[in-house]
C-alpha cells in the first residue's frame, strides 16, 4: 500500500509541477541511450509477441474450420468483384430494355425523284 502511496504522490507531483518541468524531465529521461535501447528492444519484443499471435490465432481458427481476417479479406475482394460485375450487367439489361420499349425510328423519307422531263433533266439522264 505504501508503493501505491509512493507512485500516486509521484504523479501528483508532475502534474503539479507543470507542463515546462514534465517536459524537461522526459527529454532527460529519453537522453538516457540505456533506456532508449530498453524501450526499442520492448517494442521489438512486443511486434514479434503480436506475430506469433496472430499466426497462433490463423492456426487455431482453421483447425476449428473458422474463417481468419486474411480469409474475409480475400472473401470481401472476390464479393467486391461479383459486385462491380452484377452493376455492369445490370446496367447492359436496364439499355436493353429501354431499346427495347422505346418506338423504332420512324423510316427516313427521301425526296421524291421528280420523273426526267425535257425541261429538267436528271443528273441521270445526261447524254
Amino acid at each position: 500500500m505504501a508503493e501505491t502511496r509512493k507512485s500516486f504522490d509521484l504523479f501528483q507531483w508532475l502534474y503539479g509541477a507543470g507542463e515546462e518541468r514534465l517536459g524537461a524531465f522526459a527529454e532527460q529521461i529519453l537522453m538516457n541511450p540505456r533506456l532508449m535501447a530498453a524501450l526499442a528492444a520492448a517494442l521489438q519484443r512486443a511486434a514479434e509477441t503480436k506475430g506469433r499471435m496472430d499466426r497462433n490465432m490463423q492456426m487455431i481458427l482453421g483447425a476449428l474450420n473458422l474463417p481468419s481476417k486474411s480469409d474475409l479479406t480475400r472473401l470481401q475482394a472476390k464479393l467486391d468483384a461479383v459486385q462491380g460485375s452484377l452493376v455492369n450487367l445490370s446496367m447492359k439489361v436496364d439499355r436493353l430494355l429501354a431499346e427495347r420499349d422505346s418506338p423504332p425510328p420512324a423510316p427516313r423519307r427521301s425526296t421524291p425523284r421528280r420523273a426526267a422531263s425535257p425541261e429538267h433533266p436528271t443528273s441521270d439522264d445526261e447524254p
